[in-house]
């Protein structure tokens, strides 16, 4: 699967969501980072250009929530094969539908 999302953009979208998260808890940077304890210069710059460790992230994310949903959503997603002969044996051509004749 291909996607449109760049790298930086994905980091800019996480900062933006932890910044909207923070305001609509009626937090300060100050209150965010005293609570984090991610350090507010760290902070800062996160929420400027989405560069922070993944640590920084959890821990932001642990205050505003959604730390449970990036872990859930980093799970490996289960495979409708177990084994490659079964891969092989799978009929990969689609079932042909037909009409109803009038």
């Amino acid at each position: 699967m291909i996607s449109l999302l760049t790298p930086n953009k994905a980091l800019e979208t996480l900062a933006g969501n932890v910044q909207a998260r923070r305001l609509d808890m009626g937090l300060t940077q100050a209150g965010l980072s005293s609570r984090s304890g991610v350090p507010l210069s760290t902070l800062r710059k996160f929420e400027q250009t989405g560069a922070a460790s993944i640590e920084v992230l959890c821990k932001l994310l642990m205050v505003v929530g959604g730390l449970e949903d990036v872990v859930e959503a980093s799970a490996p997603k289960q495979s409708d094969f177990t084994t490659i002969d079964e891969v092989l044996k799978a009929d990969g051509k689609p079932k042909r539908k037909h009409g109803w004749r009038s």
